[in-house]
């Protein structure tokens, strides 16, 4: 089943709401930076976090960066998504490797540590938004759930899960958003509440066979749902060798000139997707003139 998230309304549209699948989007990322379980885990939860926040924008040109800085071992998580479900994303530090947590899980929060969130939002204008708060749990789940609430002022849930196999690659990976508006009932507040209280966790759910339907059907299934979009989402990188080669031009012109003058070509590696562009001597000879015609 290809990835795809969900969106829609429930409860007369006082609440809105986002569901995802996201195993394939993972464990192409997981396979691209060939990252350690824990690892696996923080940026496939800030992935599938970054697909359903980029779908909230209306802009087919509008872009959503998350970033996360913290001070344990893993150091950061970058993922920029679109209002399509495009979506990519690295790590600082791929290889973390630490025991789990006193639940017996993969210990995100210790892994990535006091930190912050910043949020930013390019949607054209002539700056674009960012909003920043501070790690709460660093579970991102709730970090998430805190920016919203804070920066956004709109009261949300948010889950997000990633479950391995025995072998470390991704067995399910998926999350929701259910967000109130100004106009929710106290009432339907307080049931969601309760139901969000009782249900199992992301991972659990999606292990068992849910769908992201069903997951929404389960949490608000009473409350009347309507489903008003489905948007298939994936890993997708945007870098292209003659995106990189227009990298190149930032170059000292004379570093530029002691790689030719040595004949040896230079790899240059995109951060999102790793893929690896070589530029020989002729073409970095071809981008001197260039800069020098200028």
């Amino acid at each position: 089943m290809s990835d795809y998230i969900i969106r829609g309304t429930a409860a007369d549209s006082s609440v809105r709401f986002f569901a995802a699948t996201t195993r394939e989007t993972v464990e192409y990322a997981r396979k691209a930076h060939n990252t350690s379980p824990v690892v696996t885990a923080a940026l496939g939860r800030l992935l599938t976090a970054g697909a359903m926040m980029g779908v909230m924008m209306k802009g087919d040109g509008d872009v959503l960066t998350l970033q996360i800085k913290g001070d344990g071992p893993l150091q950061g998580l970058t993922v920029t998504a679109d209002s399509g479900g495009r979506v990519k994303g690295y790590p600082v530090n791929p290889q973390v490797l630490i025991h789990a947590n006193e639940k017996g899980k993969l210990d995100v929060a210790g892994a990535i540590g006091h930190g912050i969130l910043n949020v930013i939002k390019d949607m054209g204008l002539k700056e674009p938004y960012v909003g920043q708060t501070i790690l709460q749990t660093s579970e991102i789940a709730e970090d998430i759930t805190f920016y919203f609430a804070n920066s956004e002022q709109i009261p949300s849930s948010v889950g997000l899960g990633v479950l391995m196999n025995r072998d470390n690659t991704v067995k399910q990976a998926g999350g929701f958003i259910i967000q109130l508006m100004p106009f929710t009932d106290d009432r339907i507040i307080d049931r969601l509440e309760e139901k969000l209280g009782a249900i199992d966790s992301v991972t659990a759910m999606l292990d068992s066979g849910k769908s992201p339907e069903d997951i929404i059907e389960e949490i608000l299934g009473e409350f009347g749902t309507e489903i008003t979009d489905r948007i298939n989402t994936g890993f997708e990188c945007n870098c292209s060798k003659e995106r990189v080669r227009k990298v190149l031009y930032s170059i000292d012109k004379s570093d530029i000139k002691e790689m030719i003058d040595e004949g040896r070509p230079i790899n240059v590696e995109c951060h999102f997707c790793n893929t690896s562009y070589e530029f020989k001597t002729e073409e970095l000879e071809d981008i001197l003139k260039e800069e020098e015609g200028q």
